[in-house]
């Protein structure tokens, strides 16, 4: 038994001699790498010089100012083809105050055969009919059904010509 054990660590310690010479070769693979590996970083450049220049339209009409949007608006107004010229000569509704997000169509009624539609706005029940004004984009309602209202709002497009747009508020059923 005494032979066995003798044997068995003879053959451990040759095992790790063999290993460690493994590493060494590893280990002197890994050092002529990184003589022979030259990094090629290309010098920074001077940064450039910065010529301040002076602002020159501080006395001008500044651009987002309310002033010259109202005189863009007047001069769109002025125009014979407008379709914003009728809606800004006429009195607003009150619920052109609020956006059609904040509505809820919440019923319909038939009233002498014409349709009206039922809408909450801050937990006020309002009636409206075809021909009414709603909403911010100066939204005129076209149609009436059980389940909708149809209206077509003028709006700005991308290249700021004023189109029509339809537009649909649904109506909105209580979950109990």
């Amino acid at each position: 038994m005494k032979a066995f054990r003798i044997a068995g660590i003879a053959l451990a310690c040759g095992l790790l001699a063999a290993c460690s010479a493994e590493h060494e070769e590893l280990q002197q693979w890994m050092e002529q790498q990184r003589r022979e590996a030259k990094p090629s970083v290309p010098p920074l450049q001077p940064p450039k010089k910065f010529d301040p220049e002076p602002y020159a339209m501080a006395q001008a009409v500044e651009p987002f100012s309310n002033q010259k949007l109202s005189v863009a608006l007047k001069q769109e107004a002025r125009q014979p083809n407008s379709l914003l010229s009728a809606e800004l000569n006429r009195r607003k509704e009150p619920l052109e105050a609020y956006p059609l997000d904040s509505m809820n169509m919440v019923g319909s009624v038939n009233k002498q055969g014409q349709p009206f539609a039922l809408l909450r706005v801050d937990n006020l029940l309002y009636q409206v009919k075809v021909g009414d004004y709603l909403g911010q984009n100066y939204g005129r309602i076209t149609r009436i059904a059980e389940t909708e209202i149809a209206l077509r709002e003028i709006v700005q497009d991308a290249a700021g010509e004023w189109i029509e747009r339809p537009a649909t508020l649904q109506l909105q059923e209580r979950v109990r």
